[in-house]
């Protein structure tokens, strides 16, 4: 990264928080804004409720303001990004990082207030299962206003963003997430603990949400032979009915919950895994994708447009929603014995980083 110069403040809002908080939007930000930092201060908005003693670290070039917020499905971004808001009204910055479309409903207010606002879009959170038609209409509608008013936006998915207009195309630009160097634990305790056996299981990493189709992913290897184990590592943060409803799917005993894993713990998990299945019925960027990629792990992905980042055999694809053909190409999969390479070199996080400081500075 380029040495730290006088120029840009920058504000990071629309988060959960990072670290050790749960969510693919948390871990990209919990990549980016550190090196960020290496160029400009930072600030990071977080919220209360998720913050446990994990997140209590010092970061180089990086403040932490902490601010209330509730954990109430739909209420709790809108509230905690307006008391972020609130917040920057004395307390200054150059430029206002807004990660994805429900926060940016607040764009209008951080440009009245005389900041630049750069959106940075992860996915296109009105089609996820889990909001109802209100919901919906309020999110497609902050997608509008913040696609409008952003100064520039950075879509982490280059299909994602050509769906879009020539007006948002002009001042729009595709950069990736990332991934981090492979860590290579010596300890196999953490598997242990949950009675798994090194290449004898396959993975799904994520939050336990309804678009992640984990319950897809559980009806398909429960009569499946050539399936010993299935491990879910992830946790449930407002979806409880959907968390009880995994739990009541595993019949067979196949299924084993390890809650939201992180650090040496979810290197095991990948290290040793026969396999990794992405069930999701749509995704923004999946970084627990590349994740399984860097381990050279053999994968099974429903066939969305995200699960295409790096192409697969198409026999590797399955339909979404469609458990005999996830279960068919989870057979294909384990049956193979050439362990794949991947090519992740557009992956490089720095590179990522430098990028997205170009897109900041350049507002």
């Amino acid at each position: 990264m380029a040495s730290k110069r006088k120029g840009k403040t920058l504000a990071v809002i629309g988060i959960r928080g990072f670290p050790g908080v749960q969510g693919g939007v948390e871990s990209h930000c919990c990549q980016l804004v550190p090196r960020l930092a290496k160029a400009m201060p930072v600030r990071v908005y977080r919220r209360k409720p998720y913050l446990g003693e994990a997140s209590m670290v010092d970061m180089e070039g990086v403040t932490f303001a902490d601010l209330p917020s509730t954990r109430v499905k739909g209420l709790e971004p809108v509230l905690h990004t307006f008391l972020s808001c609130m917040h920057l009204l004395t307390h200054r910055v150059d430029v206002v990082s807004v990660h994805n479309i429900g926060p940016g409903l607040f764009t209008p207010l951080l440009r009245l207030m005389g900041m630049k606002v750069v959106l940075t879009y992860h996915s296109a959170n009105y089609e996820h299962a889990k909001w109802g038609s209100v919901a919906r209409m309020i999110l497609r509608l902050s997608e509008k206003v913040a696609l409008g008013c952003s100064n520039r936006v950075i879509f982490v998915s280059s299909a994602q963003r050509d769906r879009y207009s020539q007006r948002v195309l002009r001042k729009s630009v595709a950069i990736p997430n990332g991934i981090v160097a492979v860590r290579h634990p010596q300890s196999t305790e953490f598997i242990e603990k949950h009675g798994l056996v090194p290449g004898r299981y396959v993975l799904a990493v994520g939050r336990l949400t309804p678009e992640k189709g984990f319950d897809d992913l559980i009806a398909a290897v429960n009569d499946n032979p050539d399936v010993e184990k299935l491990v879910v590592a992830g946790a449930s943060d407002q979806e409880e009915g959907y968390r009880r409803k995994l739990h009541g799917l595993n019949s067979r005993g196949k299924v084993v919950f390890t809650g939201f894993t992180t650090g040496d713990d979810l290197a095991q998990l990948y290290e040793n895994a026969a396999a990794f299945v992405l069930s999701s019925r749509n995704e923004g960027f999946p970084l627990v994708l590349l994740e399984a990629m860097s381990y050279g792990l053999k994968i099974v992905a429903t066939d969305i447009p995200a699960a295409h980042l790096i192409p697969l055999p198409q026999t590797h694809y399955c339909r979404v929603g469609d458990v005999s053909d996830m279960s068919r190409a989870i057979s294909e999969v384990l049956g193979e014995t050439e362990r794949p390479v991947y090519d992740l070199a557009a992956y490089d996080w720095d590179e990522i980083a430098l990028a997205t400081q170009d897109v900041i500075e350049g507002v």
